[in-house]
């Protein structure tokens, strides 16, 4: 009970920043649309991995050596940027289907090995400079340096699990039949907005 009142602020914090659209629920929603309900959680699990990475470098002190090289942050920013802008032009450059082709387009949906889908969402969330600006900041400004180390890894350990379980209710709603076909009657154009986004994303990101 001694750090309620921190940890109140913590998951609160927390959920402004997991709600608000960004990266990861840009890669979560195209992986719903595109490769079905199986690889979204696969990729929710991936980001909410990626969280432990934060807390991780934070707990370790990295963080202020993160702070103290702005060159180092800087190539982050471009490593996450590229990344981003790599993902979105995949999607700008996806064929049109012919109409003949587009039932078979949308079967086929969900190749995407488990291992991919995890990848795309570990990485989407650990290359995030701005994810990484947030814990830097709720580590060193937030938490209270008297906190004990077993005690902000909990903190951790409740974000990590908070981020995977909201990413994965998004994957269950946004997976479901009604809302991928709806998606999908515009499957070329869905592809291309997903894309503009992420490259939108890269820019600001790296900007």
């Amino acid at each position: 009970m001694a750090y309620l009142d921190e940890f109140l602020l913590i998951a609160l914090a927390h959920f402004f920043a997991v709600a608000s659209p960004g990266p990861d629920f840009a890669i979560v929603l195209k992986q719903s649309v595109q490769q079905g309900r199986r690889n979204a959680l696969w990729t929710s699990f991936g980001v909410g991995l990626a969280i432990l990475l934060h807390v991780s470098y934070c707990l370790l002190g990295v963080a202020v050596l993160l702070t103290q090289s702005p060159n180092v942050f800087m190539a982050l920013k471009y490593l996450a940027g590229a990344y981003l802008a790599y993902i979105g032009v995949q999607a700008l450059r996806s064929a049109r289907p012919a109409p003949a082709q587009q039932e078979t387009v949308f079967q086929s949906q969900g190749v995407e090995s488990s291992w991919i889908a995890f990848r795309r969402g570990f990485l989407t969330n650990a290359l995030n400079p701005k994810a990484t600006l947030f814990f830097m900041s709720l580590f060193t400004l937030v938490i209270s340096q008297s906190t004990p180390l077993i005690v902000q890894a909990g903190y951790g350990l409740y974000m990590a699990l908070a981020t995977w379980a909201w990413f994965s209710f998004l994957s269950l709603v946004l997976s479901k039949p009604s809302v991928r076909g709806f998606f999908q009657k515009s499957g070329y154009w869905f592809d291309r907005g997903i894309g503009v986004i992420l490259i939108a994303l890269a820019i600001r990101i790296v900007v």
